[in-house]
């Protein structure tokens, strides 16, 4: 395949989950370094990259406000985790020589700095690559929702949503063997479908803005290279206007 770019400019989002790769809690070091190289990679290629990380194998929001914890002190402490995720992914992009550059929705001067659409857009044009964390710095959204404004702001050309499995499926395939991946999707079938691939805000968010999203495993060394290549890599969900 050659090095042209179908997605030039993406949203890359990274779960929490995927960070710890084969750990119970916390970073891998062997993934994040898979993952930043794979990163910087495509910023080689010419690709503009902004990514927006989850806090999920650190601190999950929702599940901590059901055992008593305020949900919106919850959801802080949930951004906070993602944070620190961003942090071990700037050490990783830096150890590469990526230019990485940390914007956070929540004030914390001395380890980010705010996020601004004018600042992000400048650094993405300049070969850098951006790191968005702590959400939308507002409780009760999803870093999903985060990701879709992030690429709208951006303007992305797609959403890619790095997962643990090889894209979407109509039930769990970790419990349903005979399980059916899907190739594609439009945002509509996802919704009505249910399938809980992004959060429903996230979803209509890109469904209304026309903002196609790639669910694929990024485990996989050189998937997130194939992907902004244009290869049949995991789940297009578009809005069915595409011809390819």
């Amino acid at each position: 395949m050659s090095d042209e770019l179908r997605f030039k400019r993406v949203v890359l989002k990274l779960s929490g989950e995927v960070l710890q790769g084969e750990k119970d809690y916390g970073v891998s070091a062997l993934m994040i370094d898979s993952i930043a190289g794979q990163i910087a990679e495509i910023s080689n290629l010419g690709a503009q990259v902004t990514v927006v990380i989850g806090g999920g194998n650190i601190f999950r929001g929702l599940p901590a406000s059901r055992l008593g914890i305020d949900r919106a002190d919850a959801d802080y402490m949930g951004m906070m985790a993602t944070v620190i995720n961003g942090l071990a992914l700037k050490d990783a992009l830096g150890r590469l020589d990526a230019k990485p550059r940390l914007f956070s929705a929540l004030a914390i001067e001395a380890i980010t700095e705010p996020f601004t659409r004018e600042k992000a857009i400048d650094h993405l044009l300049a070969g850098g690559i951006n790191i968005a964390v702590a959400g939308t710095g507002r409780p009760f959204f999803t870093t999903d929702t985060a990701a879709a404004l992030r690429g709208l702001e951006t303007k992305a050309d797609a959403l890619l949503k790095a997962t643990k499995v090889d894209g979407v499926y109509d039930s769990d395939p970790e419990i349903n063997p005979d399980a059916i991946r899907f190739g594609r999707l439009t945002h509509i079938e996802a919704l009505k479908r249910d399938l809980r691939i992004m959060d429903l805000t996230a979803t209509s968010l890109c469904r209304d803005n026309d903002l196609p999203v790639v669910v694929f495993d990024i485990r996989k060394e050189g998937n997130l290279k194939q992907v902004v290549q244009g290869a049949k890599i995991g789940t297009l969900i578009s809005g069915g206007n595409d011809n390819d």
